[in-house]
């Protein structure tokens, strides 16, 4: 088969990809995204994702499209509950509409970006089997359907497992001793209103003995849970999920005692999908390669319990676009800049992320959790 070039090829069609290759565009540079999924609808796209004003609402304002995203906000998404094992309430706080962290279906925020990209601009159904240096800033990149393509700027957007990393770094995710079991509660209101009443309109917040339950609710209605323990890397491996009754029986094992409107959460849930959270080394960072780098969790996927995953990667994508439109034929000027401001500032959020997942998740989750939101970091 023969060899394709493009001046930019982006490996990855996530949230950090797509930003990059629009902000490209708006600034006359266009870029292909190869993208391991087949179509735009091959899955589901997750839960929600709240938008940070400093980092993921920027990197909107720089691809033209915030005033679109402020059309697909989830109303009242910012309302928060923090809970007990007992169902206690310890923090409600209703959303004040300050737009500082405002919530968004992340299918909807990758179809604003999709759609705001020329057609033909994603090519899906690309998996990557290989990428190599051709020197001088050049890659080659190969497909499993054998097709082979040449770049003069390689961008690795392709997440935590991403095959683009090994040229400039010998890092792996590691796991963070942290297990979920993902479940969606559908048409809540009408089907689940115990577990819609537990949860409120927004975010939820359960902790206690070192695990806990984080819910959102969608805006499809249905409740997006997060049943969290400390288990060892191989927990999720002895649970059956083709048998929900035994799966849902193993994971409530692990809440005995806690208030069965709680537990409800699995027992009554319609989707059960097992998660393990890895991480790589805070403060992850690279020598610079001629032609080539990385964003998002390409380059510092980490757990979410800072929940800056998806702004960081949109915050990476605009700001690598800028960087090359602004150094024009220059691009190792451009990756240098980009990589400088990107390594602080990842490693910092990592950090936190951390940090937060060792509080959470420790023996006063619960505590400094409500010290927190009640009066603020330092009370910690």
């Amino acid at each position: 088969m023969s060899t394709t070039h493009f001046p930019v090829a982006i490996i990855g069609g996530g949230l950090g990809g797509l930003t990059a290759a629009r902000v490209l565009h708006v600034n006359g540079i266009e870029a292909a995204i190869f993208e391991l999924e087949t179509s735009p609808r091959a899955r589901t796209q997750g839960g929600m994702l709240d938008i940070h004003a400093a980092n993921g609402q920027q990197a909107l304002h720089a691809a033209g499209l915030h005033d679109a995203f402020l059309k697909i906000i989830h109303e009242g998404g910012q309302s928060m509950r923090v809970l007990g094992p007992d169902g206690t309430v310890h923090v409600a706080e209703e959303d004040d509409g300050s737009g500082e962290r405002p919530e968004v279906d992340r299918g909807d925020l990758r179809d604003l970006l999709l759609n705001s990209l020329p057609d033909g601009t994603v090519r899906w159904g690309r998996k990557v089997t290989g990428a190599r240096s051709l020197g001088d800033g050049r890659h080659e990149v190969t497909f499993g359907d054998g097709s082979v393509v040449t770049t003069d700027l390689l961008i690795g957007a392709d997440g935590a497992w991403s095959r683009v990393r090994p040229l400039v770094s010998d890092a792996k995710p590691v796991y963070t001793g942290i297990s979920f079991v993902e479940t969606d509660l559908f048409e809540a209101d009408a089907r689940h209103p115990r577990s819609a009443s537990i949860v409120g309109a927004g975010f939820f917040i359960c902790l206690g003995d070192e695990r806990g339950f984080l819910a959102h609710r969608e805006t499809d209605g249905s409740l997006h849970v997060y049943a969290a323990l400390k288990a060892d890397e191989d927990w999720l491996d002895t649970l059956d999920f083709t048998d929900h009754a035994a799966a849902k029986a193993a994971v409530l094992a692990h809440f005995e005692g806690w208030d069965e409107g709680l537990r409800g959460l699995v027992a009554d849930a319609d989707t059960l999908t097992p998660r393990r959270i890895h991480a790589l080394p805070v403060g992850h960072r690279w020598d610079r390669a001629p032609g080539v780098t990385l964003l998002g969790d390409a380059a510092h996927v980490m757990s979410p319990f800072a929940g800056e995953g998806a702004n960081l990667a949109m915050l990476d994508g605009a700001e690598l676009a800028q960087a090359v439109a602004a150094h024009p034929g220059d691009t190792e000027a451009a990756l240098a800049a980009y990589e400088r401001a990107l390594f602080p500032r990842s490693a910092e959020s990592a950090a936190d992320s951390a940090e937060n997942l060792e509080t959470m998740f420790g023996p006063r989750g619960l505590e400094q959790m409500v010290e927190f939101f009640t009066t603020g970091p330092a009370s910690q």
